[in-house]
This record gives C-alpha cells, structure tokens and sequence, in this order.
C-alpha cells in the first residue's frame, strides 16, 4: 500500500475519532532581529544583514529585543493567557543547515504566556473553543534553496545555497492543547481557528501576518483514535502550511490517510511532512524528534525575562478592539444577520467595507458593492477581494455618484469594470466613457414620447388601467438610451403623458 491511498472522508469519520494540535508561527513586525540589531527588511542582498550574533561567531553576544517580548506579552493577553512572572530562553539542539550556531534560540519549559484559549465561529455560526497550551518567542532560521533538482527539494539538488538574512528573525509559536470533539468538522475548525488568529494577530498591530509571504505559518499535527477511545494515536505533522484553505485541506488528507494506513491494520509512522498546494496531499519529511531529543538547556548567554505585573497590565488596557467582538459591533452597527455577516467575513469584505464607509459611503451601498459586483469579480479572477484593483475610496465615489443621480447601477458596474481595468477613478471612467445618467428632460420626454408612438398598443394597455405593462415601455426607453436614462424618472413621464395615476 502507498502512502497516497486513502478512504472517504464520512468512512474515515465513521471509524475514528481525529486529534489535532496546531502550532503556528507568527514573525514579528519588529525593525530588527530578536537577538541582534540586523535589519529584518525584506529584500536586501543575500547574507547583508547578518552580524557576527545571528551568524553564531564565537564570542557574540546575543541581547533581547525589548518590542518583541512586549508583542508575546500582547499576543498571550489576546488569547486569555497567563503571562509569566519569570521566563527563561533555552538553547533548542538539532542540525540547523540554515541556522549558523547549529541551535535555536528558543523558550521550552518556561514559556511567556501559557494557559490561553480561543473561542473560534464556524461558517454556520456555531462558536468553538480552541485551548492554547503555549505561545512562546524564539527566533526564525536562514532560508535555503536547493539547485539543480527538479523539485526545489534537497533531493536530486546539486547544491544549496543559504541566506542568513533572516536567520534571527523573531517568531512567536503560539500551540494549541489537543483538540478533540471537533468530529466531522475538525479541519473546518482549524481553518477557522487560524483565520481567526490572523485577525487577531492583525488587531495587535504586531504582525501583517500575510500567510502568503510566510509571516504567518502553521504545522497541523494529526492522529486518529478509534471510536470510544480515550488514547491518543501516533501523530504526524504537516510542516509550514501558508494559506487558511491548505490548512483546511491538509488536516482533511491526513484524516483520509490515517484511516487508511489503520484500516488496512499498518501502522502510522511519527514524521513530519509537506504539503503540496497542487493536488491537497503531503508526502513524508523526516522522522520527527521528541522534545528530549532537542537537549534543551537554558540559554546561558541571556538574562531571564520577567514582565512586572504593572507593565502587564499596562498592556492589556492597551490592547485593540479584539476582531470578534469589533464584529459583533458592526454587525449591530450594520443591522446584518450573523449569517450575512459570517459571509462578508467569509469573503474577507469586513475591513474593505469598514473602509468605503470611512470614505462617505453608507453601510448598505458599501456592503452591496463589495459583496456583490467586486466579490462576482473577485471570484471569476481567482484573486482575494483584496487583491482587485480598486481601492474602498474609489468604491465610496461610484456609490456616492449613484446616490447623487449621476449613475444607476448598471452605469455604476460599468464604471468599476472600467477602474479594475485600469482606466482611472471612477470620475475619470465616468467622463471617458460617457456613463453618465441621462437627466436633461428635454431628452428624456422625446425618448418617452418615441417610446409610446413605437408601441402604441402597450400604450392603450397602459391607459386602460395595466400599469405593469409601464415595465415594456421603461424598457424601450432605457434602450434608445443605452441604459443612461433614470428608470424611475422615465416611468413618471410615460405615466404622465400617457394621463395614468402611478
């Protein structure tokens, strides 16, 4: 049997109970490294931004970087976590190729913050809570690329070469305690749980957490257990998942492999392993350690850390709106349903929208455009709402020239079709491509009066009392003049010259 087959996914849950933990890494926004003053910069040279500390040169000296420990400190408060009196960093042993002192630097038994959870909303609206064990600091290794192969992978590779220069970088792991009775729904829990962490870690301020340039990543461990049982199975991890839908899909493959390799009576083995975005499967890594076989010992190069209790709490006055409670807000603020708002936060519409109303929009025409047109567009494109070419003040300026009367609403798609295609803001589309709404009444009553001497039995229809059949006439008008006329207004006119009560 090979390590791709799999069962159903309802067999596979029919059978075992799944088990999760995750551990994800969040690199800091700090201006310099955890231990040393390099910039953390993203694209400078290769090997530029290194100094004799993050290069792990006999007789350098490491110093804790003061921001960094005050975002630990903030990311435990935000998770509902202890915060330690008195921490120590220790020294995480193990064959680095990319980091140059051949340890980590990292927190083991005495981490900052510990004790936590997060309560976590599921698309159907149903809360779950995640219970963090830990969210310690440490520090990130250099990056390798592996030559000459055809994967990118050291197999088959010539050579590799290292870049130091983000050697050093701080991270935060923030890891979950076991996570059991998600049943079913175990990969749509952990999707949801780093989506929200995402947020969370945004709010904070301490991280952009852009999971597609690697500030933000997560590991998904697994095992299964069958049905009715309390003990753990052997786990595996998927190393450096970076987008919230892999995360969904690796802990699903890992279910559906799992309930393979036990239902054929194999056994599973403890490794790491990668994710591939392609197809959703993972492949194996390496056999993965056990803590005892990192040795830690304490770091005898750094002081302890101990937050006094004023900072802290100092701090926790100091923390932002958290994002589930700035949602429940808005959606009281908005007047939406939690169904209408888990489907605006689904398609990450919450800031965009915050935004077109800070730019004069209302909250209706703000929601309207993003999660209709934009969102249609978004989706066609395969791109995140985000990434469209169009910015919430040009969004706030197409609904605002609709509540002026300048543009309806097929003149407004018109006009951000031609903003997302590069053609200007929205004034200027609107001009180039003459949108505007027809509003001269000279013009209008002779399009109205053409409509009705073309249509002269919907006319009488119209006179004889059926005021529907108005709809065949707007519809002409609206023709004549390629959609730009005032609907509303063209039927007054048709109504008034055809002597009608409307």
């Amino acid at each position: 049997m090979t390590v791709t087959e799999l069962v159903s996914y309802e067999d596979a849950l029919a059978t075992y109970d799944p088990v999760m933990g995750l551990e994800v890494h969040v690199e800091l926004g700090t201006e310099t490294k955890m231990f040393c003053g390099c910039s953390t910069a993203l694209g400078a040279d290769a090997n530029s931004q290194t100094c004799p500390t993050c290069l792990g040169m006999p007789g350098s000296l490491p110093v804790v970087n003061a921001v960094g420990v005050e975002s630990a400190v903030k990311i435990g408060l935000a998770l509902n976590c202890s915060i330690a009196e008195w921490c120590r960093f220790a020294r995480k042993n193990y064959f680095y190729p990319d980091m140059p002192k051949n340890f980590q630097t990292s927190q083991y038994d005495e981490p900052i913050a510990f004790d936590g959870y997060l309560d976590v909303q599921l698309e159907d609206g149903e809360v779950f809570r995640v219970e963090i064990e830990r969210a310690h600091m440490e520090e990130d290794t250099g990056k390798s690329t592996h030559v000459g192969g055809a994967t990118g992978r050291i197999h088959g590779a010539s050579h590799s070469l290292l870049d130091y220069n983000r050697a050093g970088i701080p991270l935060i792991e923030i890891v979950t305690k076991p996570i059991q009775g998600a049943g079913e729904r175990a990969p749509e829990v952990a999707k949801a749980y780093v989506a929200e962490l995402r947020e969370l870690i945004k709010a904070l301020g301490v991280s952009e957490a852009r999971m597609e340039m690697g500030q933000m990543r997560c590991d998904v461990n697994l095992s299964l257990r069958p049905k009715g049982t309390e003990k753990f199975g052997t786990r595996s991890e998927t190393k450096n998942v970076n987008s919230l839908r892999s995360v969904e899909r690796a802990a699903r493959f890992e279910v559906q492999r799992h309930a393979a390799v036990l239902s054929s009576g194999g056994t599973i083995v403890q490794e790491t392993r990668h994710f591939h975005e392609e197809d959703g499967s993972t492949t194996p890594g390496r056999i993965k350690e056990e803590a005892e076989d990192y040795r830690y010992f304490p770091e005898p190069d750094l002081v302890p850390v101990a937050p006094s209790r004023e900072w802290v709490e100092e701090l926790r006055r100091g923390l932002p709106e958290l994002p589930r409670v700035r949602r429940n807000r808005l959606r009281e603020d908005w007047g939406v349903s939690e169904h209408d708002m888990q489907s605006i936060l689904n398609a990450g519409a919450v800031d965009l929208i915050v935004a077109t109303i800070e730019a004069g929009a209302d909250s209706a025409a703000a929601r309207k455009w993003w999660m209709g047109e934009l969102a249609r567009r978004a989706n066609e494109d395969g791109v995140d709402l985000a990434a469209l070419p169009i910015t919430p003040a040009q969004v706030a300026r197409v609904a605002a020239l609709v509540a002026e009367g300048s543009l309806n609403d097929k003149l407004a798609r018109q006009t951000i079709e031609g903003v997302l295609a590069g053609e200007g803001d929205p004034d200027t589309v609107v001009d180039k491509r003459g949108l505007k709404v027809v509003s001269d009444e000279g013009a209008l009553g002779k399009a109205v009066d053409e409509a009705i001497e073309s249509n002269a039995a919907i006319a009488d229809k119209i006179r004889g009392g059926k005021v529907a059949a108005a709809g065949a006439l707007v519809g002409a008008v609206m023709k004549a003049t390629r959609g730009q006329a005032d609907a509303a207004r063209v039927r007054e006119l048709i109504l008034e010259k055809l002597g009608v009560e409307g």
